[in-house]
């Protein structure tokens, strides 16, 4: 933690998203609005999926840790760039800019694997449904996630051990609304030829290696159903359709950034505003419009709030 205490920067400054007082307040409505509903609709799912035991299934228990990690990565960048918008100095600190960098990766890690467990979950439940249960039993289940954090956590810490070490003696300033890898390591006063190769080499090839596994999977799925329903991959893609548009949404702004980490364009911090903010609030919605299991849950629980009110 050495370089923590020499680096003569102790704050940055977040150049934000907007320029004007009306659009900042206009965004200031819509995300604010958006956070609101990542926080009530994935919460929902997540006390839906723990409070009904018709959802206790190995999918749905994946589904409520992926809600929540959505909720946690969402919280590490969103509120404080609802209040940016209204400040005109947008500061964080040396320190408050190294955990968010953490929360980031640490939490990005887990949704990957999570996503990754649920592809396996879908080709398990299509592929194999007779050996379904044993196969994704609660031990399996609970190592996925388990695995997840300890992934997520060396991911981390294998980039911040670099960077926290790194002098900061110059500019602060960073394009973006929130603390990332290579827009903090372009304001080192140190060459960063061999830590773009860092960066690239893990959050790069993890981001990448990651999406191609999963679209493979599914196409993997795909094929195995169209052989065996004489051509017929309607349901199987109305299962899969939510899955496949949660990875796209999720995966093309990180392997964007991180497979070229140094950006040359604000365009990268826009994009993130997908992972953070649309992608969290999308996921209640294409889970639940698309899930007859989600869809009587919630009639269940609707018809058990008219009778609490009414008794």
């Amino acid at each position: 933690m050495n370089g923590l205490n020499e680096s003569v920067v102790s704050e940055f400054m977040l150049l934000g998203l907007a320029s004007s007082w009306e659009t900042k307040v206009f965004l200031m409505l819509i995300f604010s609005l958006i956070y609101l509903g990542i926080i009530l609709g994935n919460l929902f799912i997540f006390f839906l999926v723990i409070f009904d035991s018709h959802l206790h299934s190995p999918m749905y228990f994946l589904l409520a840790n992926l809600s929540l990690i959505d909720v946690g990565l969402s919280s590490t960048t969103v509120p404080k760039m609802i209040t940016d918008l209204l400040n005109e100095y947008k500061i964080i600190s040396f320190q408050s800019c190294m955990t968010q960098i953490c929360f980031i990766h640490i939490m990005g890690g887990v949704e990957m694997v999570l996503l990754i467990a649920m592809a396996f979950d879908r080709y398990t439940a299509i592929c194999n449904p007779l050996h379904y249960l044993n196969i994704m039993n609660p031990k399996i289940c609970v190592s996925f996630v388990i695995a997840g954090w300890v992934i997520g956590v060396i991911h981390a810490m294998s980039q911040f051990a670099f960077v926290i070490n790194l002098p900061f003696c110059g500019p602060n300033k960073v394009d973006s609304f929130y603390c990332d890898f290579p827009r903090i390591i372009k304001l080192a006063c140190t060459d960063g030829a061999k830590f773009e190769f860092i960066i690239a080499a893990n959050s790069g090839f993890m981001s990448m290696g990651t999406f191609f596994l999963l679209i493979l999977s599914y196409i993997f799925i795909l094929v195995t159903v169209w052989k065996r329903s004489s051509g017929d991959l309607s349901k199987a893609f109305v299962t899969l359709s939510a899955h496949i548009t949660v990875v796209v949404l999720f995966f093309t702004p990180c392997m964007f950034l991180y497979v070229w980490p140094f950006p040359t364009s604000s365009i990268d911090k826009y994009l993130f505003i997908v992972d953070f903010a649309i992608t969290p609030v999308l996921n209640p919605a294409i889970y639940t419009l698309r899930n007859k299991d989600i869809k009587i849950s919630i009639k269940r629980l609707s018809k058990w709030g008219h009778y609490v009110k009414f008794c």
